[in-house]
């Protein structure tokens, strides 16, 4: 297996790394649900309509988004276009398009309220797009909470009703587990938000953890070792790799999901009429009832050897008419502005699921806390979820104390600050 793995990240190192020939786009994409595919559609139509360009699309594993492109880039490397979620993180290897783009002043108004999130500090650089919006929020299995008698929580219920709703759930219905959120510090940060967290310090770097992280990762802990949480999710990997609990939901083997808005189409398609489920926006805290905003961002690699290319290729992809179909196509929210003030999105889907899913979303998206909305564009926000994750993962394993666990990731992020030169 680790010969496999090694020869597998060998030729991924050398098939992203060669030269692109003259004329030659590399796109080093992952999906969530069946966003590839209209991708791919896509990249077709850009080609019969500029034939002197060439779109290679390769469809990787997200882990290979998280863990190997930021080496790649490390060495100068990489495709020339890449859909990333850590955008403003890895933001120094993106290309700024400015002189590049058509017209930098439609990228700066349709695009310039989330161009920050993807863009060294102090820059007007315009590095790329993002694909879509995204918003965590929880899933509920409605059939489950039916069978079982039990009233689901309502809009504003903490996340120790919907603990204890769904518990009930569970010992009903003899479900492996009540709940589950994914593997992530993205993800594990919109609770904590609820709780009363802030991340960033008076100066603008990363604070010790306050009473609010403690708290909820403490009840978080103490829910999964009493077997209300999916263990499994969380020390089924290892580091601060991403583990989703997306399948075992779609599974009928949960009560509720915590994940996000880009679940809706991989739910949609997987679940089919299995049973029914429901988005329920996040649960609340002491302090909010806030989700976690981000999302995808299409961003230029400034280590191309064809800038005009890409250039024409991410003018291409930002047209409005090409970010609403591919919104509409992939049952994403849109970050165009254009799109957005419009409105009048034909999501395309049957499924009333669905619809009333998305329609929660935004609905939700109304609650999200000022200091959630800051995170985004906050250069060590990847550091801080990183060293969570880590940490943990260590602690839901038996390796470490809770106190340890807070010591170890105030150390973890020290350290990530002073090796920045900070």
């Amino acid at each position: 297996m680790q010969t496999k793995s090694i020869i597998a990240g060998l030729a991924l190192a050398l098939l992203t790394s060669t030269a692109a020939s003259a004329g030659d786009v590399r796109v080093m994409w992952y999906s969530d649900g069946v966003e590839g595919e209209v991708m791919k559609d896509l990249v077709d139509r850009f080609m019969k309509e500029n034939p002197g360009i060439n779109v290679i699309l390769d469809n990787v594993a997200y882990s290979v988004i998280k863990e190997q492109l930021p080496v790649q880039l490390e060495a100068g490397n990489g495709p020339d276009v890449a859909r990333v979620t850590a955008i403003k993180d890895l933001a120094k290897h993106w290309l700024d398009l400015r002189p590049l783009v058509k017209d930098p002043a439609y990228w700066d108004e349709n695009f310039g309220d989330k161009a920050d999130w993807m863009r060294p500090d102090g820059s007007d650089q315009i590095s790329g797009f993002m694909t879509q919006l995204t918003l965590t929020g929880g899933f509920a299995n409605k059939t489950l909470f039916e069978q079982a008698g039990v009233e689901m929580p309502g809009p504003e219920a903490t996340w120790e009703e919907w603990a204890a709703a769904s518990k009930q759930v569970a010992d009903s219905q003899q479900v492996p587990f009540a709940m589950a959120i994914d593997r992530s510090g993205h993800r594990i940060t919109a609770p904590m938000l609820s709780y009363g967290v802030n991340y960033i310090g008076e100066d603008g770097k990363p604070a010790p953890l306050d009473q609010g992280a403690k708290d909820f990762l403490t009840q978080f802990v103490n829910w999964t070792e009493e077997g209300v949480f999916a263990k499994d999710v969380w020390v089924s990997a290892a580091g601060n790799t991403y583990r989703a609990a997306a399948e075992d939901f779609i599974n009928g083997q949960l009560a509720f999901y915590y994940s996000g808005s880009w679940q809706v189409a991989n739910l949609t398609t997987k679940i089919g009429n299995n049973f029914d489920w429901v988005a329920t926006g996040s649960p609340c805290g002491p302090a909010a009832c806030t989700g976690m905003p981000g999302g995808a961002a299409l961003v230029a690699v400034k280590y191309t050897k064809n800038p005009e290319e890409v250039a024409t290729f991410m003018d291409w992809m930002a047209r409005e008419e090409i970010v609403r179909e591919f919104s509409e196509r992939t049952l994403f929210l849109p970050a165009h502005k254009g799109v957005v003030e419009k409105g009048g999105l034909n999501f395309q889907t049957d499924n009333e699921q669905a619809k009333a899913a998305l329609g929660t979303f935004v609905e939700a998206s109304k609650a999200t806390s000022e200091t959630a909305l800051k995170l985004p564009a906050w250069r060590w926000a990847d550091t801080v979820y990183a060293a969570i994750v880590t940490r943990v993962g260590q602690t839901l394993a038996g390796e470490l104390s809770l106190e340890d666990t807070f010591a170890r990731i105030d150390a973890d992020i020290a350290q990530k600050v002073k090796d920045a030169g900070l």
